[in-house]
């Protein structure tokens, strides 16, 4: 199937030492129920693991949640394994507890769209990643 026609492939993570997954798993469902293929890797990830996946899945999307507060080491992380993997094309987005200040300096790094706990309903999130994925791919309405 040509890339643009694929489902959207969505690799979902939970780094670090933080335990709280009841959110992510919401979000892992809804993605899945709105059309998209999700890959859930479950607790206690490195970030060196979760672009390992996201690379062998051939994923459209990493989401990272974290609670932990080390979301300025992880998600920089991230992207450079990403760069250094020549995997730019994959949108890095997420969310968790995450002040304004540190938002914006992980977008200016590249990272997508931030998302914190009862702040956006899932529809949001999921008219994100569409929008977003079908932009780099080049054409709209990617589902």
């Amino acid at each position: 199937m040509p890339d643009a026609e694929r489902k959207i492939r969505v690799l979902v993570a939970k780094c670090g030492l933080d335990g709280h997954d009841r959110g992510v798993r919401i979000i892992a469902r809804a993605l899945k129920e709105a059309g998209m293929e999700v890959i859930y890797t479950g607790l206690h990830q490195t970030p060196e693991s979760v672009v390992e996946a996201a690379i062998q899945e051939d994923v459209d999307v990493i989401g990272l949640s974290v609670l932990s507060a080390a979301h300025m080491t992880l998600f920089p992380r991230v992207m450079s394994l990403l760069r250094a993997n020549q995997s730019e094309h994959v949108l890095v987005t997420g969310g968790g507890i995450i002040p304004d200040e540190d938002k914006a300096a992980l977008q200016a790094l590249g990272v997508g769209e931030l998302f914190r706990p009862g702040e956006a309903p899932i529809e949001r999130m999921v008219e994100y990643i569409r929008g977003e994925v079908a932009r780099r791919r080049g054409r709209e309405g990617v589902g």
